[in-house]
């Protein structure tokens, strides 16, 4: 099969908003920018690029108004710093249902889009 997944597409009334945020958060590259949408990518010659998904971000009328049907999940090596860096770049903590005993914090952009930032992987299981 031959089909791959392209982008990652995020609706917002400003895109430039998640979009300033997530490319701060996760260093990435600005590769296209219109009024409607803004592409981003990872940083060229990384390990990500050309391999992990676009970002794109496009302009819709309407508001986000629940949780996200498809979201994010961060895998930092330090999850609590990680959390704090993010909490720096104007992301919010927020509660989804999730509950007390969850071993990830789940977190909202400047645009309320959620997502996770999971633990980190304990050296048992990390790929050799």
């Amino acid at each position: 099969m031959t089909l791959r997944i392209q982008a990652l597409c995020i609706d917002s009334t400003d895109p430039r908003i998640p979009a300033a945020f997530w490319e701060k958060a996760l260093g990435w590259r600005r590769t296209h920018e219109e009024d409607d949408e803004i592409v981003l990518e990872p940083r060229a010659g990384s390990p990500e690029d050309g391999v992990a998904p676009d970002l794109l971000f496009l302009k819709v009328p309407e508001r986000k108004e629940a949780k996200n049907r498809l979201h994010l999940d961060l895998r930092p090596a330090d999850r609590d710093a990680e959390v704090a860096r993010l909490e720096s770049l104007g992301a919010k903590r927020v509660d989804v249902g999730q509950g007390a005993e969850v071993n990830w914090v789940v977190m909202a952009d400047p645009d309320g889009n959620e997502f996770c930032v999971l633990r980190a992987l304990r050296p048992d299981e990390m790929a050799g």
